[in-house]
């Protein structure tokens, strides 16, 4: 599956794969692989995306068209 919004998010902030590929610390091939769907992006990277670009990881997924990020769940006390 390509990742259309990994794809758009990096062009509009006028990155290079080989912007990203160093901030995840991987090569520019690996990133390749993950924007063109020939491999899939690992949670951790995920997370890391979506923190950098401020969106939530549903958004990169295309699971929800909602571009900002999720409220941070409140800790429980008893």
């Amino acid at each position: 599956m390509k990742l259309e919004r990994l794809i758009t998010l990096r062009n509009e902030r006028h990155l290079s794969q080989d912007d990203i590929a160093k901030y995840l610390n991987i090569s520019k091939i690996q990133y390749y692989r993950y924007e063109y769907g020939a491999k899939v992006i690992p949670l951790e990277c995920l997370i890391k995306l979506a923190n950098f670009y401020d969106t939530s990881t549903d958004y990169i997924l295309e699971l929800t068209d909602t571009r900002e990020k999720y409220p941070q769940n409140k800790k429980i006390t008893n």
